[in-house]
């Protein structure tokens, strides 16, 4: 009986850290495909001077991850900054704003906030592009996807480039 519950807890323990290694794993195609998003969106000439801010509302590894990004790569001149906040209201001007799992019934308050600023809001919930988000990340088939509301991000007064479109599912 003890071979058996050892067995079953090595299993489950394999299982665990498999689990735990996909998730980290999708928080770096996060990071990368939020990166690259940069690639094919154009802000206002007042948003293309200074740092690039990407802020983080609430607690999320993406944070770390796009940290790593930061120390090797710029947008175009731009050093990119990445800012951990823990509500709406330490919202300051940002490219990019990640809304956590943890804080997604904050997105009309962040919304509210940004409703004169050139950010693209990022979630990571389902529904959230009906509720004014530009990109949400979506898996599917377990792969990691991204939704993207080319009216959602327009209304930021940011343009969005034909080819980022054709890479997600338009909503």
């Amino acid at each position: 009986m003890k071979i058996h519950k050892k067995i079953l807890f090595l299993s489950l323990f394999f299982v665990l850290f498999q689990v735990q290694n996909t998730f980290a794993q999708n928080e770096k195609f996060k990071a990368l495909f939020m990166y690259n998003f940069t690639k094919y969106l154009e802000w206002p000439d007042d948003y293309r001077q200074g740092d690039f801010i990407i802020a983080i509302l609430g607690e999320s590894s993406l944070s770390d991850e796009l940290k790593i990004i930061a120390e090797k790569k710029k947008v175009g001149f731009q050093t990119i900054v990445v800012k951990n906040i823990s509500s709406a209201d330490q919202i300051a001007k940002c490219h990019i704003i990640y809304i956590a799992k943890s804080k997604s019934g904050s997105i009309g308050d962040v919304k509210s906030k940004l409703a004169t600023s050139s950010t693209v809001i990022i979630t990571d919930n389902p529904g959230s592009i009906g509720k004014g988000a530009g990109i949400n990340y979506v898996v599917n088939d377990g792969k990691q996807l991204f939704e993207i509301s080319k009216s959602n991000v327009e209304k930021q007064n940011i343009k969005v480039g034909a080819d980022l479109l054709s890479l997600g599912i338009q909503k």
